[in-house]
C-alpha cells in the first residue's frame, strides 16, 4: 500500500508529511534577523504618525522611534560583524534568484545603517541634542545645523521607503518560495 492510501481516510485524501531538511544560517544570524525585523517593524509606526498626534504625545514618539532606530543602528553593525565571521548556507534556486536575493539583502543591511545614521544626524542638525529613551544622552558629531537638517531629514525618508520596499520584494519572496514552489528556503532563518 501507498504512503498515499495510507492518507486515504474515509474517502478524503490526507496530505502527506514532508521531512524539512534545510541547511539553516547560523543561531546568531537567525537571532539577529528576528530581534531586527520585529524593531524595525516596531520603528516604523512611530516614525509615521509622528506628524498626525498633538505636539505633546509626538515628542514621545520621537523619542520611541529615535530610540528603537538608534539600537536598530548598533544591532545592524553588530550583525554586519556577524555575517563577516559566519558562514551562509549554500544558496539555492536559479541565478536570477539568487543575484535578486543577494541584491535585496545587501540593499537592506546598507539601508538599514543609512536609515537611522541620517535620522540621528538629521534630529542633531534640526537642535534636538538625543538622548538614548530619556536617558542616556548621545554625542553627535554635529550640532544645530539648519543648512543640512532638511537633507538629513529628506535621506532618513527615501531610505525609510527604500526599506519598505525592500521588505515587500523580501516577503513576496519568502512567499514565493513557501506557497508556491514549496520548498524550503523559509526553514533556513527559522
Amino acid at each position: 500500500m501507498s504512503t498515499e492510501e495510507d492518507a486515504k481516510v474515509s474517502g478524503v485524501l490526507m496530505p502527506s508529511t514532508r521531512t524539512i531538511t534545510a541547511e539553516r544560517h547560523a543561531t546568531t544570524s537567525r537571532i539577529m534577523h528576528w530581534i531586527i525585523a520585529v524593531l524595525v517593524l516596531a520603528t516604523w509606526p512611530f516614525g509615521m504618525v509622528i506628524k498626525f498626534v498633538k505636539s505633546e504625545v509626538s515628542l514621545d514618539f520621537y523619542l520611541i522611534h529615535e530610540s528603537l532606530g538608534f539600537l536598530v543602528l548598533w544591532l545592524m553593525l553588530v550583525r554586519v560583524g556577524n555575517k563577516l565571521l559566519t558562514r551562509a548556507p549554500r544558496p539555492e534556486g536559479h541565478e536570477i534568484e539568487r543575484i535578486a536575493a543577494a541584491s535585496v539583502h545587501g540593499l537592506f543591511y546598507v539601508f538599514l545603517i543609512v536609515m537611522p545614521v541620517s535620522g540621528f544626524l538629521a534630529t542633531n542638525a534640526h537642535g534636538f541634542p538625543f538622548s538614548w529613551f530619556g536617558v542616556l544622552p548621545i554625542w553627535s558629531p554635529i550640532g544645530k545645523s539648519p543648512d543640512i537638517a532638511g537633507t538629513l531629514s529628506a535621506i532618513h525618508t527615501v531610505s525609510a521607503w527604500i526599506v519598505l520596499t525592500l521588505f515587500a520584494l523580501h516577503m513576496g519572496a519568502v512567499l514565493m518560495h513557501h506557497v508556491v514552489k514549496r520548498d524550503n528556503t523559509l526553514y533556513r532563518m527559522l
